[in-house]
């Protein structure tokens, strides 16, 4: 059997709220969610965007909003390095959330562009490291009085386990222009690791990934932060959960929904852990090949135009004929 065919997801919804006293501790604390994942039988574990604000619970006191993305991109390499022996040691694949990383100038970039991205960070047994950057910024992640980031311009489709998967961060799979950039890619599964304040932000991901699912015929496991970080500076909660979308097929149960967490604003503990077991990958692939319902497979809009009908100023010829 090709291990594509059978996959276990594990999501971590993180409560930001728990406090931290230093990056060993918050690698200690990935540790027992990994070994909790793998004790069920999880092949991976996803983490949620910018897990990493959990970390300002040990940043200095005072430090300002504008200073915070490079205070944790300073701590992302020694984060990362904390992380990598994990996986190794518990065979369990990790999508590590994401986090602020320092990143050079380019000479392509124009002059202002801040030298951060929101990456996140894919470690595999095997040694592999893949990294995404986030490619849709929101307006906060673009304010200079703010979390000021730059946007990234590529996806890359990871092979792993004889899966295709790529990462879509939080605002990412809301665009549709990227669904369809993707559709000749015949993924297998996408991650999308999120961080929402409102209902309403979970709301648009969730429904998104779910919508995503079905365009691509795919499996999309989505994940967001619960709570806020015990930072110097007051900021809002998050509001998230987790959940696993499958296409609506009837050979997949109708719903298109594997498994979920309903989102919450706060909550006790780590945060929930969510275990979608034996996801079918294999047969997903098969559905793609032949037999969906009604899937068009990768459709392209390029031969449709757009056609306005402006309000006529007058009554057409026609009903000024049949009325007189």
């Amino acid at each position: 059997m090709d291990t594509a065919d059978n996959l276990t997801l594990a999501l971590w919804a993180t409560n930001l709220a728990q406090p931290l006293n230093g990056l060993e501790a918050w690698a200690a604390r990935v540790e027992e969610r990994m070994a909790e994942a793998r004790a069920e039988g999880a092949d991976l574990l996803v983490m949620p965007e910018y897990m990493a604000e959990q970390w300002l619970s040990f940043a200095p006191a005072g430090l300002d909003a504008t200073d915070e993305i490079a205070w944790m991109a300073d701590r992302a390499p020694a984060a990362l390095e904390l992380l990598r022996p994990l996986v190794a040691k518990h065979g369990l694949a990790l999508l590590a959330g994401t986090m602020p990383v320092r990143t050079a100038p380019s000479a392509c970039e124009p002059a202002g562009t801040p030298p951060f991205r929101n990456r996140a960070y894919l470690l595999l047994p095997d040694g592999r490291v893949a990294a995404q950057d986030k490619l849709c910024l929101t307006p906060g992640e673009k304010d200079p009085a703010g979390w000021h980031l730059a946007a990234g311009d590529r996806i890359e489709v990871v092979t792993w386990r004889g899966l295709r998967l790529a990462i879509l961060i939080c605002l990412d799979v809301e665009l549709p222009a990227l669904a369809s950039l993707l559709a000749p890619h015949e993924l297998d599964l996408i991650l999308v690791p999120s961080m929402t304040e409102k209902l309403s932000g979970h709301a648009r991901v969730f429904g998104c990934a779910k919508a995503r699912a079905v365009e691509l015929l795919t499996t999309v496991g989505a994940v967001g932060c619960i709570g806020k970080a015990a930072a110097s500076k007051p900021r809002l909660s998050n509001t998230s959960g987790a959940a696993v979308f499958l296409p609506c097929e009837e050979a997949l149960g109708h719903r298109g929904i594997a498994a979920e967490v309903p989102p919450a604003d706060s909550i006790d503990g780590p945060g929930p852990l969510l275990i979608a077991r034996e996801l079918p990958i294999g047969r997903i692939r098969a559905l793609r090949s032949s037999g969906a319902e009604v899937w068009p497979g990768a459709w392209s809009a390029g031969h449709v135009t757009i056609a306005e009908t402006c309000e006529p100023t007058s009554a057409p010829q026609e009903l000024m004929s049949e009325t007189s």
